[in-house]
């Protein structure tokens, strides 16, 4: 643990330990950081409709609308790692709270800035402050909370990523027609990143808050802000010039969501050779933990496909209205209500019981990747879907696809010692990530090229089920089980 950490939980106070609350406050968390991340999906999609915005006004605009949403989580991802670095060395309460602050700065900036390029940076800055975010609560979660109830945690605290989904996806057209109503015409667009900006602070002081009188007392926040203005700054400027260069030779978007690709993996390539060459690589980089870094590569895809594009996916399929379609799509993230808490506690109780979470992993994988492909059948065909049926292939697919993340996550984190968890955690989202960069952008070339998103469908369903066969390869270690 860090030294910050380590005074959380002093002898006389082992049987009452405050984890409840911690999942409380870390939820949170989850909830502005998706909210800020979602609202881009419907944005893009309001621009397109309307025919307004850089996005609107572009002759392709499902493909740049992918590739906007594959910049930021290219900033999302680079960081990942370096994240969970900085939480292992200066405190993971320290990177949350500076996760969330940045954020909610970044978010407003999203919303004020005039042109494609500077909106690009906003939205790039926006992921690489929220990339230290997900190492440093799972790492927290999992030494806070006694074994037996570690799986339930991490699915209980991300629950708050389905709830910050579907606040992102309904209330960003509730909040643009408001714009509207205020006479903003077409910059009412900028209304959501404003509004959800102001939540995600109040959220980073509420943390700073628990953490300073709950988990360790005083928070040093300057160091790592200069260390991750030190690591973001390079990246954003690598970025950003991979944008410009291809704004100017015209690139197609695909050429320069692929010159995104280059850039991740070779991010990836530096932060493995480094480990290479430390006694940590026998755990960091050990065959089952590898094998589950490039598993969650479908997680991540799955997830923004449908996050970003879900929407405009239900809204062309159905001939629906932006809010009709929000609600109905909103079936899918809010299942990670029900979902994620689920599978965690079905993990658990499969641990207790002697046996392992494997079989759930994959047996919720085959199921989910089974109802996408229902879901690519319905929207196929060129008939007009009704909205309930759509909602409820997505609600069901979420309740699979949700739950199976924390029983990976778990899996996760008892390979590795507790003082690499944060390292770990950064290693599985920086290399998964991929998914995430790819998927809008291809998606969206996909739906331009062949003028239906069922291809992308189809695509999408058939990682997962892949990602299913490998995960059959992984030797999962069992932890301890505490009476607590």
């Amino acid at each position: 643990m860090t030294r910050s950490e380590s005074t959380f939980l002093p002898a006389e106070e082992q049987n009452r330990k405050p984890y409840r609350a911690l999942w409380a406050m870390l939820l949170l968390g989850w909830v502005v950081s998706y909210a800020d991340r979602t609202l881009t999906g419907p944005v893009v999609s309001w621009m397109i409709a309307n025919d307004v915005g850089f996005i609107g006004e572009s002759s392709d605009p499902r493909a740049l609308g992918g590739l906007v949403g594959s910049l930021f989580f290219t900033g999302y991802m680079l960081t990942q790692y370096p994240g969970g670095r900085l939480g292992d060395r200066f405190g993971h309460r320290e990177m949350i709270v500076l996760s969330l602050l940045w954020a909610g700065v970044m978010t407003a900036l999203s919303g004020i800035v005039v042109g494609l390029i500077a909106f690009v940076g906003a939205r790039v800055l926006t992921g690489l402050g929220e990339g230290v975010f997900y190492s440093n609560d799972r790492t927290l979660i999992m030494n806070n909370t006694p074994p037996k109830r570690r799986t339930l945690g991490l699915g209980v605290v991300i629950s708050g990523l389905s709830i910050g989904l579907t606040v992102g996806i309904v209330l960003t057209p509730v909040l643009i027609d408001w714009g509207t109503s205020m006479g903003l015409g077409t910059d009412a667009w900028r209304v959501p990143f404003l509004v959800f900006a102001v939540f995600s602070v109040l959220v980073a002081l509420g943390c700073w808050y628990f953490f300073h009188r709950h988990l360790g007392g005083r928070l040093r926040l300057g160091p790592p802000l200069l260390r991750m203005v030190a690591v973001s700054t390079p990246l954003l400027a690598a970025v950003l010039l991979l944008f410009v260069v291809a704004d100017r030779l015209q690139w197609p978007t695909w050429g320069t969501a692929l010159g995104s690709g280059m850039l991740a993996v070779l991010v990836i390539g530096a932060v493995v050779l480094r480990i290479r060459r430390t006694p940590e690589a026998a755990t960091l980089l050990s065959r089952d933990i590898v094998i589950i870094y490039f598993a969650y590569i479908a997680i991540l895809w799955n997830l923004w496909f449908f996050s970003f594009w879900s929407v405009e996916i239900v809204r062309e399929a159905a001939d629906s209205s932006l809010l009709a379609a929000a609600l109905t799509a909103a079936f899918n993230a809010g299942a990670g209500i029900l979902g994620f808490p689920a599978g965690g506690w079905l993990a658990d109780r499969a641990l207790r019981r002697g046996r392992g979470r494997k079989p759930l992993l994959i047996s919720f994988s085959v199921i989910y990747s089974l109802l996408v492909f229902c879901f690519a059948l319905s929207i196929s065909g060129g008939g007009t879907p009704s909205l309930w049926l759509l909602g409820l292939i997505l609600f069901c697919s979420g309740l699979f696809f949700n739950a199976l993340q924390p029983i990976a996550q778990g899996m996760t984190g008892d390979l590795v010692p507790d003082a690499q968890r944060g390292s770990a955690f950064g290693l599985l989202n920086l290399v998964s990530e991929i998914g995430a960069v790819a998927s809008p952008v291809v998606s969206g070339v996909l739906r331009d090229a062949t003028g239906s998103w069922s291809v992308g469908t189809w695509v999408a369903g058939g990682i997962m089920l892949a990602s299913a066969g490998m995960y059959a390869f992984v030797r999962e270690k069992r932890p301890a089980l505490a009476v607590a």
